[in-house]
């Protein structure tokens, strides 16, 4: 199936099959989807490309469809890979891509730039549960980091940076969101924080989630407990390993 959907998604779908063996020494790789939208992929951020490309993690498990023209909010965008594949998927689409992870955000912009006729918002900034500055914990790979978290100390390795922050009340009210189609989430355990903070009024403005789950050592910090609390709030919840997919009951 993997290899379905990278044909599906990619017309220049052999090009993943020249750098997995080694014929081809381009880095970056400039992919090409068939919905028109070119990806910068630098070879280190190959899996995080895979992931959405191939295994579609973030919509596998959605089973309400989105509509033609969605608004859609990335929180933990990275390089901007699924905001790129729903660019592709819903030519239409409106998308705010939040990235606090400067070497990340650099990259997300490059993506950007190469799409300019897409309606995608770049937002330098974290979404926590607070409007402000957090400090971020994150390793480094190179001049790239997929694993920065506002949670704990970061596994205990390497670095950080204060970042500004907003929550996603803020951010709606900042750029006028009304209704979010779909909410995808990967922030390294700040997910728990950022849901569990919302009014309960607020998840009305949503439709939709898909979210990795990281999970932490507070008890309301697992699967089972977010599952349940979005089902609390009117959504149906499906999972499978460390993703989650919710939507309204009336999208059913």
């Amino acid at each position: 199936m993997r290899y379905v959907n990278l044909v599906k998604s990619l017309s220049n779908w052999w090009l993943h099959f020249a750098v997995k063996f080694g014929l081809t020494e381009a880095d970056p790789v400039i992919f090409r989807t068939r919905g028109g939208v070119e990806i910068e992929v630098p070879r280190r951020l190959m899996h995080e490309f895979k992931e959405v490309f191939l295994e579609d993690v973030y919509l596998a498990g959605m089973e309400a469809p989105l509509p033609a023209r969605p608004i859609i909010v990335d929180v933990g965008a990275n390089a901007g890979f699924f905001t790129l594949f729903a660019a592709s998927l819903f030519p239409g689409a409106t998308v705010y891509a939040c990235e606090p992870v400067p070497a990340n955000f650099h990259q997300l912009k490059r993506n950007r730039e190469r799409n300019g006729q897409r309606d995608i918002f770049c937002l330098p900034m974290a979404v926590c549960s607070h409007d402000g500055e957090v400090f971020l914990n994150f390793v480094l790979e190179e001049n790239f980091t997929t694993a920065a978290t506002i949670v704990g100390n970061g596994g205990g390795t390497d670095k950080g940076l204060t970042v500004p922050c907003v929550t996603l009340a803020t951010l709606f009210k900042t750029h006028g969101i009304d209704c979010c189609n779909l909410l995808k989430l990967d922030c390294e355990g700040a997910e728990f924080d950022i849901l569990y903070g919302c009014a309960p009024e607020f998840f009305s403005r949503i439709e939709r989630i898909a979210m990795e789950v990281h999970e932490g050592p507070s008890e309301k910090h697992n699967m089972q407990t977010l599952a349940a609390f979005l089902e609390s709030h009117g959504f149906v919840v499906r999972h499978r390993g460390h993703v989650l997919w919710a939507w309204r009951s009336t999208l059913s």
